[in-house]
């Protein structure tokens, strides 16, 4: 059995920071300690002094696109940009074409993954209006969750959270965790007309942000709250953009005994809403990026555990399916390749120490979705794992992009941190730049309660 031997690394791993040794045997890591010595000869040694190991990146919401889509980006393109980022596990939405809304379709995309993905994968079954019976019908140790996120609940119109009724049904039968998107359409409709009467189909994307406004998210989210804690169900609410609704989050249960979980994601933690004015549409996403304030107000929550995981949203569409006018310029942006060097990015502004990266990203999203033998540096577990080096700059460009839709809104940026090297299930996927371009992502398992 293949071995690698990391020695001399900096591990940050369930609140501590130390350097160890950490041995990987086949799929999974063996030893850690402060010293190890192994004398066998087939075994990879790797001096990581000056670098530190961090679990890799679970990323709970990401729309890959395949099948159907697979112009803006595929199973395969996503994931290795994925893995060159620090991300080893992905769960991806259901609003590909034909939309994951039956198990023979779910099943399918599985099946798409299991010859594509270089990370781990997992994906939500959809929830609309017409297949409750069929969504109730998922294995909770191998899907790992039911979402309506990118889906249309009834005739091309809203989101699930707009329809309390249908909900009350769900969260009284399901025992499955529910990620929903919450945004109340009422509002968004009653502030977009303005803007429309005044510039038609022309309205400046810095608008965006009043017209999917901070009431439009809270009431919304609210709602879905009220209706979750009624029937007790296991609700996990995706991209909170505002200082609000981390109100609607309680911080006084430990994470495994919370019933209510939510997220952040990273361009709601790196952008405002000034930043429309340089970057226009390439930072047009659902929920909106908002002010300066907001921003703030959701690292807070994050620090106070109101907010548990932190996320990427992924969503690869074209240039020209980004660029047009307001109505015809999609929202959401890629992210996966970026995510943990924004992250280091707010570290060395000393907004997020590294064991909250870690804890954000790795620990809490396996320990919400009740993942098995992942989101941690334990011994036994799989060797899922990212090496980093914290003072090594790099300039994000045209040339270094991964995403098939070839653009990013981070081009031109100078990083001071960059990725060395990522392990998925003990293999090492992505070296310095360099790819194993071979299939090493497994499904994704999980515990039976959530």
């Amino acid at each position: 059995m293949t071995k690698t031997l990391i020695k001399n690394v900096t591990l940050v791993n369930e609140g501590e920071i130390k350097i160890v040794d950490v041995l990987i045997s086949g799929e999974r890591i063996e030893r850690i300690e402060k010293c190890i010595t192994d004398k066998k000869e087939n075994i990879k040694i790797i001096d990581a002094e000056g670098l530190h190991l961090i679990p890799g990146m679970i990323d709970d919401q990401v729309h890959f696109r395949e099948p159907g889509l697979t112009h803006k980006g595929t199973i395969y393109s996503e994931s290795r940009a994925a893995v060159a980022g620090g991300i080893t596990s992905f769960m991806d939405m259901p609003n590909t074409h034909p939309n994951s809304t039956s198990l023979e379709i779910l099943e399918e995309k599985y099946r798409l993954a299991s010859k594509s993905s270089m990370a781990n994968y997992s994906f939500f079954m959809g929830i609309n209006k017409n297949n409750l019976e069929e969504a109730l019908r998922i294995n909770n140790e191998a899907i790992c969750g039911l979402s309506d996120d990118g889906l249309y609940f009834e005739n091309q119109d809203g989101i699930m959270a707009n329809y309390p009724d249908y909900l009350e049904t769900l969260f009284s039968r399901t025992n499955s965790l529910t990620a929903l998107h919450c945004e109340d359409d009422t509002i968004i409709e009653k502030n977009l007309t303005p803007y429309k009467n005044q510039y038609g189909k022309n309205i400046p994307v810095e608008f965006h942000a009043l017209i999917r406004d901070e009431e439009a998210c809270y009431l919304a989210t609210e709602r879905v709250v009220k209706i979750a804690k009624k029937h007790n169900a296991r609700l996990h609410v995706l991209h909170v953009s505002t200082a609000k609704e981390t109100t609607l989050f309680d911080s006084t249960f430990p994470l495994n005994k919370k019933r209510i979980t939510a997220e952040a994601c990273i361009h709601h933690l790196w952008f405002t809403d000034k930043d429309y004015k340089t970057l226009g549409n390439y930072i047009k996403w659902n929920p909106s990026i908002k002010s300066e304030s907001n921003k703030v107000g959701l690292m807070q929550a994050l620090k106070d555990n109101k907010l548990d995981i932190i996320a990427t949203d992924h969503a690869p569409h074209t240039i020209e399916e980004k660029s047009g006018n307001y109505f015809d310029s999609k929202s959401g942006g890629p992210l996966v390749q970026h995510a943990l060097v924004v992250l280091f990015e707010l570290y060395h502004q000393n907004r997020i120490s590294l064991q909250e990266i870690v804890q954000k990203t790795s620990h809490n999203v396996a320990e919400i979705y009740c993942i098995k033998d992942r989101g941690y540096l334990r011994e036994g577990y799989y060797a899922d794992l990212v090496l980093v080096d914290l003072n090594k700059s790099w300039t994000a460009s045209q040339q270094t992009i991964l995403y098939k839709c070839g653009w990013s809104p981070f081009i031109d940026y100078q990083f001071k941190s960059k990725i060395i090297g990522t392990f998925v299930n003990g293999a090492h996927v992505y070296n310095n730049g360099v790819f194993k371009d071979v299939i090493f992502g497994k499904r994704l398992m999980f515990n039976k309660e959530r």
